[in-house]
C-alpha cells in the first residue's frame, strides 16, 4: 500500500510551533489557508509570508482559498470580476512560494446560489485554471456540504467543464444532501474522474459549520480506501483546527493504515474493533490556537 501524505492545516500563528507540531507527530506537510484577512496586501507582506513558508521546509505545502462570498460566477458583474482579479493574484503568490496547487470554492459562506450565474461560473473556473496552469499552479476545486458542488452530478459538470482538478471533502460528502436524502452515494464525487481527485480532507462530517473527528476507523474506513484506490489522490489534510481533535484523527488515519498494511493476513484486525483510546498528549501545544 502507498501510504499517502498527511498534512495539517495552518491551524497556529506561530509558525515556528507549527512547523515543530507537524514534525514532532510526523505530518508530511502544512495545507496553508488563506483567508482575506491574511493575504499579503504589499510587497513588504509577501516578502514576509515567502520567508514563513520557506521556513517550514522541509515540509511541502499546498494552498487552499478560504473567501467567503467571492465568486466568479457572481451575477454581480463587478464582483466577478474582482473576484477572478484576486483569485489570479493568488495563483502568482502560490507560484512565487513555488506551490503547485491551489484550492478554492463555488458559493463559500453564502446561504444560497440564487444571486450566483452557472454558466458564469463555468467560464470563469475555466478562464482561472488556464491562467493557473500558466504560471505552473494545479487549480482544484472542492466539494461543498450544500449548493452545487454538493450534489455529484453539478460537481461532476465543474470539473469536466473547467479543466480543475479535484479536492474531496468526504466529511462534506457525507452529509450532502444528495447522499443523505437521495440514492447518491459518496464515491460519485469520485468516480467520474478518478484520476482529477489530487487532494483529500479527512474528517468524520461537518455539523453546525464544526468539524467533527472520527471516533472509531470505522468511521472513515470505506471513504479511504475509496481514496486509496484513486490514482493521483497523494494529500491527506487531516482538516481540524484543533489540537486535540486533530491528533484524534491522526490517530485513527494510522490506526487504518495499520489494518491496511495487515489486511489479507492472518491477524486478527478489524475496523469495528478499532475504538481508539487517546494518548498521553503533551501539555507543549496547548497554546496553539486558530
Amino acid at each position: 500500500m502507498q501510504r499517502p501524505k498527511l498534512a495539517c492545516c495552518n491551524f497556529c500563528s506561530d509558525v515556528t510551533l507549527l512547523k515543530q507540531f507537524a514534525v514532532d507527530h510526523g505530518f508530511d506537510g502544512i495545507d496553508w489557508s488563506f483567508t482575506l484577512e491574511n493575504l499579503p496586501q504589499s510587497p513588504a507582506e509577501e516578502s514576509t509570508l515567502l520567508q514563513t513558508i520557506f521556513s517550514l521546509e522541509p515540509l511541502e505545502v499546498r494552498y487552499h482559498c478560504a473567501f467567503k462570498n467571492v465568486d466568479l460566477g457572481d451575477a454581480d458583474p463587478r464582483k466577478a470580476a474582482n473576484a477572478m482579479e484576486l483569485f489570479q493574484q493568488v495563483c502568482g503568490l502560490v507560484s512565487k512560494l513555488q506551490g503547485r496547487y491551489l484550492t478554492l470554492h463555488v458559493g463559500l459562506g453564502r446561504a444560497s446560489t440564487d444571486d450566483l450565474n452557472w454558466n458564469k461560473t463555468i467560464e470563469g473556473l475555466r478562464q482561472l485554471d488556464r491562467f493557473a496552469n500558466n504560471v505552473g499552479v494545479y487549480l482544484c476545486l472542492e466539494n461543498l456540504a450544500w449548493g452545487w458542488t454538493s450534489r455529484p452530478d453539478l460537481f461532476e459538470k465543474l470539473i469536466r467543464k473547467s479543466g480543475c482538478r479535484v479536492t474531496i471533502d468526504i466529511g462534506h460528502a457525507r452529509v450532502s444532501p444528495s447522499v443523505v436524502n437521495d440514492d447518491d452515494k459518496e464515491e460519485d464525487f469520485l468516480l467520474p474522474h478518478p484520476d482529477r481527485v489530487v487532494n483529500a480532507h479527512i474528517y468524520h462530517e461537518e455539523a453546525g459549520g464544526a468539524h467533527l473527528p472520527p471516533q472509531t476507523v470505522a468511521d472513515l474506513a470505506d471513504r479511504l480506501n475509496l481514496l486509496l484506490r484513486l490514482p493521483q489522490c497523494d494529500w491527506w489534510v487531516l482538516e481540524l483546527r484543533e489540537r486535540l481533535p486533530l491528533l484524534d484523527t491522526l490517530q485513527v488515519v494510522r490506526a487504518f493504515f495499520e489494518i491496511e498494511l495487515h489486511s489479507g493476513s492472518d491477524d486478527d484486525y478489524t475496523y469495528e474493533n478499532s475504538i481508539c483510546e487517546r494518548p498521553a498528549y503533551s501539555d507543549k501545544y496547548m497554546i496553539i490556537d486558530g
